[in-house]
């Protein structure tokens, strides 16, 4: 009641300031016709309606505190046993944390229960911890556990279940939620950073990088206002976010010209990546041997060697990344060479159809049981840079050779893959036209910006 009270009695304060400037014909008419007149007239004499007249202070009005006192109602009837029903409670495991830590500051009060836990084979999965996963453990009103829940990895998920006074643990395979998103952004500063700002995961982008990689350098051709959208997958156990999956399809302007790759499966269950015209987005040779990583020295005919302090030819294209980064076949060929080679350090050698080998020095180690003779397929990981031979610090160096002479791999125009089997073409269309509205409405939504080019 109160607050209504001082309302009111405002509302008498600024009234009794009006009355008081008005004529009495105006305070007959404000008492008769409301607020409407009000305006009518003070429009007419020019009177100021928002302040008082020099001099006038309001007489001051009493006021009148009430105060009441309101029954409390009944939130939950008296049931027996109440304090014996089980309560979830879920803790993130945080970095540095053991089982007890997490079980403890869920409210976990059971000498039992943890005895178990330390001493049980069964409860090995549970120290499987890793930070930002979710413990979920059931507790009755004495902190004793009931029910004990955790997913290991995205192929085992973990419980324990009271029976009484017994507690029994075990493992079984979860289900799997596929969920999927769709996002855009803009080139501002790189692709990660704009990745980032349209909230898009890291391993989306790389992966992005290398299916489009075959149209697109993304070490040079980068422009600011370049724009792309991806459409992409991800994978869910009991609602905790366990795996970012396969992208479905990419489209990315670049210098004014779309490039796009739509993956598709055929009915005998090959999978790959196709453009919208139904063309493999997939080269015969990848651009780049790394995932993803950037130029530290490029092809070229001079340059002051980093070792030797003079000027030779660089026949290859070095690629900083860190010591141990797997190191991929750029295609289908044949290992011709392992083993160590002068200023090449740990080398591996592959040849290819067309008279091609690839060169791929400076490793600190080679993919177990590689061996001359051995086949390998594009993309399959054959060794993992390191710092061998002539080198400063850890990175790839990467030769492309066409009858023996080296080509700078980032500038050859590689040869597409084979096209989608015309059987699978007119099904590929119908489901490229769906995927495409995905696309177009990420387009439509607005797009975060990030830091311009310095």
């Amino acid at each position: 009641m109160q607050p209504v009270q001082k309302a009111a009695t405002d509302d008498i304060l600024a009234e009794g300031a009006f009355l008081r400037l008005a004529s009495p014909k105006v305070w007959a008419r404000r008492l008769v016709s409301g607020p409407l007149v009000i305006v009518l007239v003070l429009g007419f004499s020019g009177m100021a309606a928002f302040g008082f007249a020099p001099g006038f202070t309001p007489e001051p009005h009493p006021t009148t505190t009430l105060e009441r006192t309101l029954p409390l109602p009944s939130v939950l009837p008296q049931i027996d046993g109440l304090s014996d029903l089980p309560y979830w409670r879920e803790e993130r495991v945080q970095r540095g944390d053991t089982v007890g830590n997490v079980l403890i500051r869920a409210g976990m009060r059971d000498s039992q229960a943890m005895t178990f836990l330390l001493s049980d084979a069964q409860a090995r999965p549970l120290y499987k911890l890793r930070p930002g996963r979710a413990l979920r453990v059931a507790l009755n009103g004495e902190g004793q556990l009931q029910e004990l829940r955790f997913l290991v990895s995205e192929t085992e998920f973990f419980s324990i279940v009271r029976d009484g006074d017994t507690l029994r643990a075990g493992t079984t395979v979860p289900e799997r939620e596929v969920r999927r998103e769709q996002r855009a952004g803009e080139i501002q500063s790189s692709l990660f950073g704009a990745a980032d700002a349209a909230g898009i995961p890291d391993a989306v982008t790389v992966e992005m990088a290398n299916v489009l990689g075959g149209d697109i350098n993304f070490y040079h051709d980068l422009r600011k206002g370049d724009r792309f959208s991806v459409l992409y997958e991800r994978v869910y156990v009991e609602g905790e976010l366990v795996n970012s999956g396969r992208i479905l399809a990419a489209e990315f302007i670049n210098g004014g010209i779309e490039y796009s790759a739509y993956w598709w499966q055929s009915a005998d269950g090959k999978s790959s990546y196709y453009n919208a015209k139904g063309e493999s987005s997939k080269k015969a040779f990848l651009r780049t041997p790394l995932e993803f990583s950037r130029v530290s020295s490029n092809f070229s005919p001079g340059r002051l060697h980093p070792v030797f302090k003079t000027k030779r030819a660089h026949t290859g294209t070095d690629f900083a990344a860190p010591t141990g980064t797997p190191v991929r076949a750029a295609s289908d060929g044949t290992v011709d060479f392992v083993g160590t080679q002068g200023g090449y350090g740990k080398l591996v050698i592959l040849r290819h159809a067309g008279k091609i080998t690839t060169y791929y020095g400076h490793l600190s180690r080679f993919a177990g049981g590689l061996k001359k003779g051995d086949r390998v397929a594009q993309g399959t990981v054959i060794a993992y840079v390191g710092q061998t031979g002539w080198a400063t610090g850890p990175h790839l160096h990467y030769e492309f050779r066409v009858a023996n002479v080296p080509r700078d791999p980032l500038k050859m125009v590689m040869p597409p893959a084979a096209p989608i089997a015309a059987k699978d073409k007119k099904a590929f269309e119908g489901s490229v036209a769906s995927t495409r509205i995905l696309l177009q409405m990420a387009r439509e939504t607005p797009v975060q910006k990030v830091a311009s080019f310095n």
